[in-house]
């Protein structure tokens, strides 16, 4: 068995791997990948929020208990990041569609840039509430892929997708941190705060998260590379 120390780093990095197998092997991805990740990565910034009231892992140069930062969060943001904005397009080699004439005028794109910050504003509503920070985390991803929905009801496929599929993939690397290392979810993670609810092995705020996370993001991208697609359609036309 791996020390704890440990366990958070390699778990992390293990989520490079698929983003790096994916980045190699679908180079037209290559771009929205690398702008996810990175745009996703400064979230790991938040880890104060949620330590240790979500839980506590034992972190590389025990950062994560001396200040509430860890180089782990970083990681780990940057390969979910990347990975869930393509996820709906690997898996079903799909392409952006075009933008039709008829489209550009719609009413509900107007509100293109209000879904894009919607989630940020939930989030910083809510987070000062007294409540486990997680859970507004999980609104405001859930209202980030709703509001995606309502303005691009096309997305609405992605989105649900997105939505499963990230599930899945979370929890196969749940089941590899519980096999790298038994009983670690117990021993890190704060549940006498949250609600005690498992779900295949998984407390269920783990697989909320993994449902919003991968519903918004599947969404977020298409929705972006619209808007600047409309907005070049426009200058040009």
């Amino acid at each position: 068995m791996i020390s704890d120390q440990y366990v958070w780093l390699l778990w992390s990095a293990a989520f490079l791997v698929p983003w790096g197998l994916l980045f190699l092997a679908f180079a037209q991805h290559r771009k929205v990948m690398l702008w996810a990740s990175l745009f996703t990565m400064p979230f790991g910034l938040t880890e104060p929020l949620f330590v240790p009231s979500y839980w506590m892992p034992p972190s590389v140069f025990d950062l994560a208990a001396r200040t509430g930062f860890d180089i782990e969060s970083l990681i780990f943001c940057f390969g979910i990041g990347g990975t869930a904005a393509v996820l709906f397009d690997v898996l079903f080699q799909s392409a952006p569609r075009p933008i039709e004439p008829d489209e550009r005028d719609q009413r509900r794109h107007r509100f293109h840039r209000l879904a894009l910050v919607s989630p940020f504003v939930v989030f910083m509503a809510l987070v000062w509430l007294d409540w486990n920070a997680i859970y507004p985390a999980i609104l405001a991803m859930t209202v980030g892929a709703v509001a995606n929905v309502l303005c691009r009801p096309d997305l609405l496929r992605a989105t649900a997708v997105g939505c499963v599929g990230f599930i899945v993939y979370y929890a196969v690397f749940f089941a590899g941190l519980e096999w790298m290392s038994p009983g670690y979810v117990e021993r890190v993670w704060n549940l006498e705060a949250l609600t005690g609810w498992f779900v295949f092995g998984l407390p269920i705020e783990e697989v909320l998260f993994a449902a919003g996370f991968g519903a918004m993001w599947a969404g977020v991208f298409h929705h972006y590379t619209w808007h600047a697609r409309h907005r070049t359609v426009t200058t040009t036309g």
